[in-house]
């Protein structure tokens, strides 16, 4: 159905993980979104650096997103750290592989449902939860995360992971998150610890281990070591032998893209909600998760569930406003993101921090 032109003044900013992603998705809503706005511009960054100036300099315009999650989280986080964000109504257009955080939130994942929700929905306060590093949580916080999976040798992930964020600059929030990431030659972030991806590279690549030509293999009667093919370790077997082993051993090795680490073990937490403790040290919990009310109320729900000793452990189950957790180093996953290792973290709700466009009730 034909709808009058928005009088407000659009900032389109395309995330180019979407344009790499979704093409088609993209033309679409753009194409949607010019049509249905008295003015639209449209920017196009190449990365985060470029994503935050084009969001800085937004001026009156609304800023609308074309992104998955992560974008939407990035645009989130920009807008608190200015101190915007109250003044400021925020419009996305999922488009991406991970689109969980925005579909909970009430966002249409449709390209041009998304956009006709821009254009004539509803204003929509959200709470947000904050934590004390300046950090945002949209969706859900967990504690401990999912297990990651390792990409193959094209780059891609074993299995679809909505989380996946290893492989971008602001993959971790937080002033202390860096010191649980480490950098390989190619520019790599990954999280040391028990969820980190440990292994050696494989054979044959730029840091690959040769493998040694075997002296009792035929053919090696012209290779460069020049004794004839006969070797000097010709009349000691034994060393063939430990020669044999050694390349086994080393074109074996698990490396980076086969390492599939296992689920995370049992934590010993202590969880306080507004100041009164859920769950002690002395109880390993196996799974911790907080998620703020889609209803604009100023208050989280936890659920905490504790290491099962034979006999199912019920969840403990409160609501509150601040939830702070500590005990030894964990790490937390944040919406599109995970932080840490941290020992003690608290969050706190922001009742209505977020605007959101979204469609009309």
């Amino acid at each position: 159905m034909a709808t009058s032109p928005t009088s407000e003044q659009l900032l389109v900013i395309i995330d180019p993980a979407a344009r790499r992603t979704d093409g088609e998705s993209v033309r679409i809503a753009k194409d949607v979104l010019s049509a249905g706005a008295a003015g639209t511009k449209v920017c196009l960054p190449d990365g985060p650096e470029e994503f935050a100036r084009a969001l800085a300099r937004r001026g009156s315009r609304r800023p609308v997103v074309i992104g998955d999650d992560r974008a939407l989280t990035r645009a989130v986080a920009l807008l608190h750290r200015q101190r915007a964000l109250t003044a400021c109504v925020l419009s996305v257009v999922p488009v991406g592989g991970s689109l969980g955080v925005a579909h909970a939130l009430g966002v249409p994942t449709g390209a041009v449902a998304a956009a006709r929700a821009v254009l004539d929905g509803a204003e929509r306060r959200l709470d947000l939860l904050v934590d004390d590093s300046d950090g945002i949580v949209l969706g859900a916080l967990r504690i401990p995360p999912l297990p990651l999976v390792p990409r193959d040798a094209e780059g891609h992930r074993g299995s679809r992971d909505p989380w996946d964020r290893y492989d971008s600059p602001d993959v971790y929030d937080g002033p202390d998150a860096r010191d649980g990431s480490a950098q390989d030659a190619r520019g790599d972030r990954r999280p040391h610890g028990a969820w980190g991806l440990h292994g050696a590279r494989g054979s044959g690549g730029a840091r690959g281990t040769r493998d040694a030509p075997d002296p009792a293999e035929p053919g090696d009667a012209g290779s460069s070591r020049g004794d004839g093919g006969s070797g000097a370790d010709s009349g000691r077997p034994w060393l063939r032998t430990c020669q044999s082993l050694v390349r086994t051993l080393v074109t074996s090795r698990p490396s980076r893209l086969s390492a599939v680490p296992g689920p995370p073990g049992p934590a010993r937490l202590r969880i306080e909600v507004d100041g009164v403790t859920l769950i002690d040290l002395d109880q390993p919990v196996e799974a911790v998760s907080v998620t703020p009310g889609t209803d604009a109320s100023g208050m989280v729900t936890i659920e905490v569930r504790p290491l099962s000793l034979g006999a199912e452990a019920a969840p403990l189950r409160a609501r509150g406003r601040t939830v702070t957790v500590s005990g030894a180093d964990f790490r937390y996953r944040a919406d599109a993101a995970i932080a840490g290792p941290v020992r003690r973290r608290t969050w706190t709700v922001r009742e209505g921090a977020l605007g959101l466009m979204l469609p009309g009730r």
